[in-house]
């Protein structure tokens, strides 16, 4: 299906139109971007390596950092070459491919982050029969419907944009191709539509946030069963998974929650929940994660001491 207009390009006015300003933001994305992909990786790596994290808590982990990778590589490096050659311009097909890849990847880690709810409920509430409810191939099915929970989410927002008719106006007052945005230079009454993104993205990300809620709810009541060392190791995967889960769940439901109207403050919360969680989360991850960061360092000891022999 062709797209009903002349659009054959868009202009995004990014973040900041100051030369140096740009060439700040240039270099504190870079990095921010460095560190999401070597401290997603290292957690891919040391997931599908290490023979002591063999918990299937620690196979949905590497999925999640695997799709961080994935999420914020759709995004943050046009941002970059954007911010270094000052070029501010993206084509309409390119816009769609990079408005399908955001919302694949971000709306399968959507569902992701409800299964790992639901394997922390399983391993703190039934702890007895969690090996025979949470299988391996049971894990695999539920990594896979997330994967097509996110493409569906996926096809659904681009095939409602893709046929639009847009104005002579191609000037989106963001630094990547997003639905609303995009929603506002639509030449036609995109009220019906607006509601199916909001049913589409601020409804499901509202209630897939209240589930979490709810199961971490549960989950952190049934901690008064547990010893105090089984209490204290719940309280650390728990609290990184409830930190993880407000850093990317309140912004995108502010934006995403409302009908399709942008405000100033949606740049920063865009550049929050695209660019910066990513980053953040294997801190989160690892940090407080006893095991992880011990596997971590098995894993680069072994790797020094056999490059040393």
């Amino acid at each position: 299906m062709e797209p009903r207009n002349n659009v054959t390009y868009f202009v995004l006015l990014g973040l900041t139109q100051n030369p140096k300003e740009q060439k700040v933001l240039f270099v504190m994305f870079l990095l921010f971007y460095i560190l999401t992909m070597v401290g997603n990786m290292l957690i891919v790596v040391t997931v599908t390596v290490s023979e002591t994290l063999d918990s299937l808590m620690y196979f949905f982990l590497g999925g999640l950092s695997f799709m961080d990778v994935l999420y914020s590589s759709s995004i943050t490096p046009k941002l970059i070459f954007d911010l270094f050659f000052g070029t501010n311009t993206v084509s309409f097909y390119c816009c769609m491919i990079q408005l399908f890849a955001s919302h694949l990847f971000g709306g399968s880690e959507v569902f992701l982050l409800l299964k790992m709810a639901y394997d922390h409920y399983v391993a703190i509430c039934k702890p007895l029969p969690y090996l025979i409810i949470m299988r391996q191939w049971v894990c695999v099915v539920l990594l896979v419907v997330c994967w097509v929970g996110g493409f569906l989410h996926s096809v659904i927002q681009l095939s409602t944009i893709y046929g639009l008719p847009f104005c002579v106006l191609n000037v989106i007052d963001r630094f990547s191709c997003d639905m609303y945005p995009l929603l506002k230079l639509v030449c036609a009454d995109t009220s019906v539509i607006s509601l199916l993104v909001v049913a589409n993205g601020g409804l499901i990300c509202t209630i897939v946030f209240l589930l979490l809620l709810i199961s971490y709810g549960v989950t952190l009541y049934s901690l008064k069963n547990l010893s105090q060392e089984g209490r204290r190791k719940a309280l650390q995967t728990c609290g990184s998974h409830i930190t993880v889960i407000v850093f990317f769940f309140v912004p995108c439901i502010f934006i995403y929650v409302r009908p399709a109207n942008t405000f100033p403050i949606d740049k920063s919360l865009s550049v929050f929940y695209t660019v910066v969680t990513p980053m953040l989360n294997p801190l989160i991850y690892t940090l407080r994660n006893s095991e992880m960061t011990n596997a971590m360092k098995k894993l680069w000891r072994k790797n020094v001491t056999s490059t040393s022999k």
